[in-house]
């Protein structure tokens, strides 16, 4: 302020002591002040302009030229300018990673205006939902999802339950399902988030299931037995039709003893550490070992011998749990020979994979498996006809040690089959357990 005051006097001063020269000292020097004054005044207010321009629509690297008072303010103005893009570019920064983050979440993430349109969404709830992430900005959520449940959840205002929808890739034989939440947040905006529970509801219906099944496998032996236990107890019987009565509890106690042995197979499997490459065991001995005893099988059952065939195939030495892998194959050639009707064809085998690993198979000329069934086969205790698999001895737990045994040795378990047309189940090993002899 001094300095613009300085500036003042001294153009006044000036113009006031050029009048004075050049007339009568009193009249001109007052005129001549006056106009030094009005000059200077128009002078600073253009410079005045410049930086009030500059500071408007400028840029902080191209500063306008200005002195005095006025430099000293685009100085200012000019650093407050850097630090202020600073923290802007580091606040953007910041915004960035955090939208990243919410991008590679597993939740989706929906921002909805006060007319429930979307004002951002990550690709999660996109995939979860169905619309396009830059398609389909500013459009109304509701034109974007139809499903009834999701329209009344989204009117009535109550958010504190969620809502569940099927998914954008959910099919008949493939189910998908969206758990959605609505929160309102500022002045009338909804942040929406979904998550995929299919998996917990096929979690949740296994252990339904589970629970049902044991309870039912095991109730049903313990009352025949219990049964026949009373009729001994209270009956006087023959000899004959007492050890006729020995021979069914027994058979019953078989059974219970078996669900039992696969119980705590499955315990052991899921509870035990991954089994390591340090034992190589000879693939058609084990095969050879397997075929014989799926033979014993079929002659057991009583339905008919079976034509178990032992395939040619590459000699291969194979790293892993021996008892587990034996289990394993031990479980598709019996649910073969279980399933297959008396002559029938039972091919089993070794072969090399294209990556390498190795594929143990099992095919039958049985009467196949509809597709609706596939998805579900190696889940604890499912049937695809239940009357039967109890009739030949199984326990429905078979398929689920082998999908266990599979995934502890880094393999997995591929069904093929088709209503009429036979089955074919097969183990497929990853190349770093399988070695050629």
């Amino acid at each position: 302020m001094m300095r613009r005051l300085l500036e003042l006097l001294a153009c006044t001063l000036a113009l006031g002591a050029l009048a004075a020269a050049l007339g009568e000292p009193d009249g001109l020097a007052l005129v001549g002040s006056a106009f030094g004054a009005v000059l200077w005044f128009v002078f600073d207010s253009m410079r005045a302009r410049r930086v009030l321009d500059w500071l408007r629509h400028g840029s902080a690297s191209t500063p306008p030229v200005a002195v005095g008072v006025w430099a000293e303010v685009v100085e200012r103005a000019r650093k407050s300018f850097k630090t202020l893009n600073r923290k802007s570019r580091k606040s953007e920064a910041r915004l960035q990673e955090f939208l990243a983050a919410i991008q590679a979440s597993p939740i989706g993430v929906v921002l909805l205006d006060k007319s429930s349109s979307i004002e951002w969404s990550n690709f999660t709830a996109a995939q979860h939902l169905g619309f396009d992430t830059k398609r389909d900005l500013k459009q109304p959520i509701r034109h974007l999802v139809r499903d009834p449940a999701f329209i009344d959840y989204l009117t009535q205002n109550d958010y504190a339950a969620s809502v569940e929808i099927d998914g954008r890739d959910a099919t008949p034989g493939h189910p998908q399902r969206i758990s959605i939440n609505l929160y309102l947040y500022g002045k009338g905006r909804r942040l929406m988030l979904t998550r995929e529970v299919t998996a917990l509801e096929l979690a949740e219906a296994m252990r339904r299931d589970f629970v049902a099944n044991v309870s039912h496998e095991i109730r049903t032996p313990l009352t025949v037995v219990s049964g026949f236990i009373e009729t001994l107890l209270t009956l006087d019987l023959s000899a004959p039709e007492r050890r006729q009565y020995l021979e069914l509890m027994g058979t019953q106690a078989q059974r219970m003893q078996s669900l039992v042995s696969d119980l705590l197979t499955l315990s052991r499997l899921e509870g035990s550490p991954v089994p390591g490459v340090g034992e190589w065991i000879d693939a058609q001995a084990m095969l050879s070992q397997v075929v014989s005893e799926a033979q014993a099988l079929s002659e057991v059952l009583g339905s008919g011998p079976h034509q178990v065939l032992a395939q040619d195939g590459p000699a291969l030495q194979i790293a892993g749990a021996r008892q587990e892998l034996h289990s394993a194959m031990s479980n598709l050639v019996g649910n073969a020979v279980r399933h297959t009707p008396a002559g029938a064809q039972v091919r089993v085998g070794w072969r090399l994979a294209s990556d390498g690993g190795a594929v143990f198979y099992v095919s039958d000329d049985g009467p196949g498996i509809e597709a609706e069934h596939l998805p579900r086969l190696t889940e604890r205790f499912y049937r695809v006809d239940r009357s039967r698999s109890r009739e030949t001895g199984g326990t429905g737990l078979g398929l689920a040690i082998v999908k266990h045994v599979a995934q502890r040795h880094g393999g997995q378990v591929l069904i093929e089959s088709a209503s009429g047309q036979g089955s074919t189940f097969s183990v497929i090993l990853p190349p770093s357990r399988v070695l050629l002899s």
